[in-house]
């Protein structure tokens, strides 16, 4: 459903399990970013923080089949052709507003999640020639170890681009169709016609459920 300004009410958009995901994530990339400018010991929160990075990734695209109606892919992930139409109105004050992702902000998220996932996945192999390797850097050759490397430096600045162009979306809604989409993801509520639906599903067991999984599956990884 679409809702307009002078919305008469507010309905549930994001559940806690993806609010948390959310800046959990931002927390989380701010400290790997900031250690590994450090370096030395601090290349050791670096590695906790990108492994716990990684177990998020994994949570959030299971969340993505079994969370709530908003969290699933099934309802933000449109085809490259309607994400174009919608593209076409991004100026127009009339365009339609979404209460989930729209068709373009569905394409950010798989994006954003794909980057995170070279950057944490390279992390494992990868190693600073000093004192640090990741820990799975002993399974491969160290020419492949560099090459790991490598990548991992290169998509972190993709990843900050794409960082970048997120953070200039919000503000463009903000500022030009006035529609706050950062205060939504703190409350996780939006104002709405009056026919919107509130999304449904998303047991927080569940979600904690997942999340443990998650970060068992990457411990085990890593442990090689």
């Amino acid at each position: 459903m679409n809702d307009r300004a002078g919305a008469a009410r507010r309905v549930r958009v994001w559940d806690l399990p993806v609010r948390l995901f959310h800046w959990t994530l931002v927390a989380l990339l701010a400290t790997s970013w900031i250690s590994a400018e450090i370096g030395g010991n601090a290349m050791q929160i670096h590695e906790w923080s990108g492994m716990s990075v990684l177990a998020l990734v994994v949570f959030r695209l299971a969340w993505g089949f079994l969370g709530s109606t908003h969290a699933r892919f099934t309802s933000f992930v449109r085809s490259p052709l309607e994400a174009l139409r919608y593209g076409r109105t991004l100026f127009s004050p009339h365009s339609p507003r979404h209460l989930g992702h729209n068709p373009l902000g569905g394409w950010m998220v798989l994006a954003l999640l794909a980057s995170l996932t070279v950057q944490a996945g390279t992390g494992l192999f990868a190693n600073d020639d000093i004192m640090i390797e990741g820990p799975l850097a002993v399974h491969v050759s160290k020419d492949t170890s560099d090459l790991l490397t490598q990548v991992h430096e290169i998509s972190f600045n993709v990843l900050l681009v794409l960082v970048t162009l997120h953070i200039a979306a919000a503000l463009f809604y903000l500022l030009f169709k006035r529609e706050n989409l950062i205060v939504p993801m703190i409350t996780g509520s939006k104002n709405v016609d009056d026919d919107a639906p509130p999304s449904r599903g998303g047991s927080v067991w569940l979600a904690a459920l997942l999340l443990g999984l998650s970060a068992g599956a990457v411990w085990l990884v890593a442990r090689g």
